[in-house]
């Protein structure tokens, strides 16, 4: 109970506590419970005392999470979501897709999605990424390029702003980074986010990914 409190699912604490004090035969370590009925073997017992390593349970868990058939994962994803974002009209389905894959516990997700509902206080030196190629300068020259092209979109969706924004990469004649960081980056106010400029503009919309684009540049400015 206190393990699911931490935001650990049933079937990877059961898989973790099988494996404690038993080995299977083979090097599979992640089991369904049926699969654990079928490969038990007392042979597999140790006579040495079991360790209780955290980490793997974490492991663990955050494979379950990967493999996990999506309803299944939503109907435990989404009261985090709704107690983090509360009242929203964002596509809590689009934004569980997005954690699914970089989960490790279900209490990770309150953190990873706060900036979806307010965008959080930070500073201009996100905007600069060595392996982007990104500084202050090339981020505000790429907003500025990027807020009347998204801003003449008339279909607001993932395919649409990828399209949109790539072809403005060729036109700028740019690195793919030195627009797509600073973008993201706007719509996050984060160092990191799950998902890329793409998919978060997409979430929230083309009024508040503009409101947000626009606070950028006012930002870069100064």
């Amino acid at each position: 109970s206190d393990l699911v409190r931490e935001g650990y699912v049933v079937e990877a604490i059961v898989n973790y506590i099988a494996l404690l004090g038993w080995s299977p035969s083979g090097t599979q370590e992640i089991f369904s419970l049926k699969e654990l009925e079928e490969n038990f073997d007392m042979a597999g017992l140790s006579k040495s005392p079991a360790i209780f390593d955290i980490k793997k349970l974490t492991w663990m868990n955050s494979e379950y999470l990967k493999a996990m058939d999506f309803d299944k994962y939503y109907a435990l994803a989404e009261p985090k979501l709704k107690e983090a974002l509360g009242d929203t009209d964002l596509d809590l389905k689009k934004i569980a897709a997005l954690l699914q894959k970089r989960l490790e516990t279900l209490n990770d997700i309150p953190g990873l999605v706060e900036f979806f509902k307010t965008l959080p206080e930070y500073g201009t030196e996100l905007y600069t990424h060595k392996k982007m190629k990104t500084n202050d300068e090339i981020a505000l020259s790429s907003l500025e390029a990027a807020l009347p092209v998204l801003e003449n979109l008339a279909d607001w969706n993932t395919t649409s702003i990828h399209d949109a924004l790539m072809a403005l990469v060729g036109e700028l004649g740019i690195k793919n980074g030195q627009l797509l960081w600073p973008v993201r980056t706007a719509l996050s106010g984060e160092p990191t986010s799950p998902g890329g400029a793409m998919e978060l503009a997409d979430i929230l919309g083309k009024e508040e990914s503009l409101r947000r684009i626009r606070k950028g540049i006012e930002l870069l400015k100064g």
